[in-house]
């Protein structure tokens, strides 16, 4: 699949960002995927391209901008490297609530000037931490985001009183999570925290969880589950496609 490298301005400075493309002619609908812990590398960009290939233009960003020209984690190794670990969990750390919102907002915008996009809406998809950026961008940016997708996205509902469930009220994406059965960011309470909140507040919503390890759609992970991962990718392009493809009115 064809990729754009592209340079975002944001609040705080321009950030890397990659757009990748189906072959042919556009354009095409328009998806903000959010890696997980480990940052933009060679498996994000192969998730990136396949998403493209089922028919969207998928846009990539540097969600570590901040941190400059930062060297790519291995993920077969970063958690038993004690400095490794350190570093990643220092830049996953400064990944405030309020930046993620300015940065959507970054995001949002630049997908949709974009010539290879079609249409005023579009979908976010995320891993991990990434899954909680995605419903973080539908609550922030509401009349732009049709669809939000959160894979093994751990602390969705938590007592802190910047949880992202607290903001159910102000989105009005579809939305589909799926959880890992295996993860202890995630328990059964949070779970029905999560959908307790989408459903009070009217948020088209399905929220599942797959008999999988935290981290099962993402292929270099320990925790990848080739089940599970193509799982992920059927439900996610039935969400993205229902939503963002023309159509009759829903």
């Amino acid at each position: 699949m064809p990729r754009t490298d592209l340079t975002i301005a944001t609040p705080d400075g321009d950030a890397p960002a990659f757009l990748h493309t189906p072959g042919g002619a556009g354009p095409w609908p328009g998806v903000i995927l959010y890696v997980d812990a480990g940052g933009v590398r060679k498996a994000m960009h192969d998730m990136a391209a396949r998403l493209a290939g089922l028919g969207f233009a998928v846009l990539l960003p540097d969600v570590y901008h901040r941190h400059g020209d930062w060297a790519p984690f291995d993920m077969s190794t970063v958690f038993s490297d004690d400095a490794e670990r350190e570093r990643l969990m220092g830049m996953l750390g400064s990944l405030e609530p309020g930046l993620v919102t300015a940065d959507a907002q970054a995001w949002v915008g630049a997908l949709l000037d974009r010539p290879e996009v079609s249409g005023s809406r579009v979908g976010v998809t995320g891993y991990c931490m990434g899954g909680v950026m995605s419903l973080r961008t539908a609550a922030a940016q509401p009349e732009r985001v049709a669809a939000a997708a959160a894979f093994h996205a751990g602390n969705l509902a938590t007592d802190d009183p910047a949880s992202v469930h607290r903001l159910a009220d102000r989105i009005r994406a579809s939305v589909y999570v799926a959880g890992a059965e295996n993860d202890r960011s995630f328990p059964d309470e949070q779970r029905e925290r999560l959908v307790a909140a989408l459903s009070d507040a009217g948020v088209d919503h399905t929220v599942e969880t797959y008999p999988a390890a935290h981290g099962f759609a993402v292929p270099d992970t320990l925790a990848h589950d080739a089940t599970a991962e193509q799982r992920h990718w059927e439900a996610l392009n039935t969400l993205l496609t229902t939503h963002l493809r023309p159509g009759p009115a829903r």
